[in-house]
């Protein structure tokens, strides 16, 4: 019995109840993930009928099939949106975001609170407002708080050590309380002006601001009011940039799917309380051959079943609207009443999903039609651009076919400590940034850059010989075409050696050095086999590919020597005094802001830091003091 004949016997088993069915592979990895309301009768229809070419493609990888009975049909929903999520299966519309949503963060367990973008998980103390839908929302809304609110933006560690004020407060950005230029009842009440605002407390702020320029008008205090004045306008140019001329102040999600030549982009806009927070655009994976309904109903539910996406006004506590009460979409949704009941669920009211035909919302969803194709027009733009260009490289390279995966290597180092290697991925559809690797360079003896490049590729060309639990399609797809090395001949030839070592072929090796005087525009590239290099026209378009690859593996592999360099350097001050471990140095850090003043405390200064003792004190005394 072959294999489809085993899971078309199996699925002829299944129980006719709502669940989740996984179609795996012959290493036992999922391959794709579904829902059914009946799991007998949706899985049975993989086995009669013709499908479309994906769906073929993964019947004839799938090799078992395993389900999750739910208790109901919103459950089993929830549940394949979270597997997704965790698994990633190949053939399954994936929504690709790897960043978490930014806020905006105010310690106020500082005796004068700053204010400044954060991302990651919300551990460290303090008032967190967002999410915001993207780094550039935040940070121009960070622009606009300064001018209407001057808080202090710089780290504790430069407040700590400021001796007079820096240029935010010379531009009327920041009222200098580093240095005693503001008291701490003043700087208090303007923190708590900002947090009423981020609170969506706006209009009693103006009012309160409105009062307060009139009256020191009457006062004859024309400055101070002047000042006011400016704030005040500051204050509503933010509003105006963000309201939407609607009726009502709503609160409401849009939604919208576009494709076109094979890429697909979907978008969201923000609307809470009539204020537009910003839009977010994602290119969901795998989703060239899936019909715009399906990549929308996949797109909407692996969304909203992630609590990290959470939108609201203010700190996204108890007030937050999410998901919102209605969700503007641009195509019909077969299993629209399913979707919503699960939302509903979720927000713990009714949520309805729209296809606005006129009206103030079509209005709405055509501006995020508007972005999404000008997101879509880009895209496809930059492909086509991107896909001449690596023809061109194929042809000037030698090479008998397209590169498909592209591998750039660099090493970097400081006077040959902590030498550090790189690789990063580039295709057809930009940098594979999940598919960057840093290296670090075991034989620390090696004489040079030449010797490490050859130690980082007989690491990298020995794991492709010899894959770890990964089957013939996988490693087809991690296998480079071409492989970049930052470096002149030397480098070409010394991993022309580990490649011939190893039996490596079926891979086109190229060095890119930079002309006379290290000059830009004049790189030479070095082909195995060739006496003198290639020398590119300074305006080539190949050349700008290969400058912007070659740019990317020196900036990666001098981010991860750096992140080296620096734990040596911490390590070498504080890790040598017995009882002292990471959490209890980064606190003193923390504290004192630099060795400098570090090394100038007390004993009586160190006791105040958290976990620090008196004879630890004394112990971390006398150790700087040597």
């Amino acid at each position: 019995m072959d294999a489809q004949s085993g899971l078309k016997q199996f699925a002829e088993s299944l129980p006719d109840g709502p669940g989740v069915y996984r179609f795996l592979d012959e290493q036992g990895r999922v391959v794709y993930v579904g829902k059914a309301k009946s799991l007998k009768k949706r899985t049975g229809s993989y086995f009669s009928g013709t499908h479309a070419p994906r769906v073929a493609a993964m019947l004839r990888q799938a090799r078992s099939l395993e389900f999750t009975l739910t208790g109901t049909e919103n459950e089993a929903l929830i549940l394949e949106a979270n597997l997704i999520k965790q698994f990633k299966p190949p053939y399954n519309v994936l929504l690709k975001d790897d960043k978490s949503h930014p806020y905006l963060h105010l310690n106020v367990g500082h005796p004068f609170p700053r204010l400044s973008l954060y991302r990651g998980s919300r551990r460290e103390g303090g008032r967190y407002f967002g999410p915001y839908p993207s780094v550039h929302a935040v940070r121009d809304t960070l622009k606009w708080l300064q001018k209407v609110f001057p808080i202090r933006q710089c780290s504790d560690a430069q407040f700590a050590n400021r001796s007079r004020p820096c240029l935010q407060f010379q531009i009327k950005r920041c009222t200098g309380p580093c240095c005693g230029r503001e008291t701490r009842e003043e700087y208090d009440h303007r923190v708590k002006s900002l947090v009423s605002f981020l609170e969506g407390r706006d209009k009693t702020i103006e009012r309160e601001m409105k009062q307060a320029m009139w009256a020191a008008a009457e006062a004859l205090d024309f400055e101070e009011a002047a000042r006011l004045r400016d704030r005040l306008h500051c204050l509503e140019r933010v509003q105006d940039r963000r309201r939407l001329n609607l009726s009502r102040e709503l609160d409401l999600d849009a939604a919208v799917v576009l494709k076109q030549d094979g890429v697909v982009v979907a978008m969201f806009l923000f609307v809470r309380h009539g204020l537009l927070l910003g839009s977010r655009g994602f290119f969901p994976e795998n989703a060239a051959e899936v019909a715009v309904e399906e990549v929308m109903g996949s797109f909407l539910a692996q969304y909203y079943s992630n609590p990290e996406n959470r939108f609201g006004q203010g700190s996204g506590g108890k007030d937050a609207t999410w998901p919102p009460p209605e969700i503007l979409i641009n195509v019909d949704l077969p299993d629209q009443e399913w979707l919503e009941a699960v939302l509903t669920r979720l927000r713990g009211s009714s949520v309805r999903m729209l296809r606005p035909l006129r009206g103030e919302k079509r209005t709405l969803l055509e501006m995020g039609e508007k972005n999404a194709g000008e997101l879509l027009l880009r895209r496809i733009g930059v492909q086509n651009a991107r896909g001449r260009e690596l023809m061109q490289l194929a042809r000037i390279l030698e090479m008998d076919q397209v590169p498909e995966r592209i591998e750039a290597y660099d090493i970097s180092h400081f006077q040959d400590a902590q030498p550090s290697g790189s690789r990063i991925v580039f295709s057809a559809e930009g940098f594979q940034k999940h598919a960057y690797r840093r290296y670090a360079i075991q034989d620390e003896t090696l004489p040079d850059d030449t010797a490490r490049m050859a130690e980082v590729l007989s690491r990298r060309l020995l794991a492709l010989k010899q894959p770890e639990g990964a089957d013939e399609q996988e490693i087809a797809a991690q296998w480079p075409d071409l492989i970049l090395l930052d470096g002149g001949l030397g480098q070409l030839n010394a991993v022309l050696e580990v490649a011939d070592e190893l039996q490596v072929d079926g891979i086109q090796f190229c060095a890119i050095a930079k002309g006379p005087q290290r000059n830009a525009g004049r790189e030479r590239l070095f082909l195995p086999g060739r006496d003198a290099p290639i020398i590119l026209p300074h305006d080539a378009p190949v050349l700008l590919l290969l400058q912007n690859i070659r740019d990317e593996a020196h900036r990666f592999a001098i981010g991860f020597h750096r992140v080296r360099r620096k734990k040596e350097l911490r390590r070498s001050l504080l890790d040598d005094i017995p009882g002292i471990g990471s959490k209890k140095k980064q606190a003193l850090l923390r504290r004192f802001g630099s060795v400098k003043a570090l090394c100038e405390a007390d004993i009586d200064s160190l006791m105040t830091v958290e976990g620090i003792s008196m004879e630890l004190a004394r112990r971390i005394e006398q150790h700087l003091k040597k």
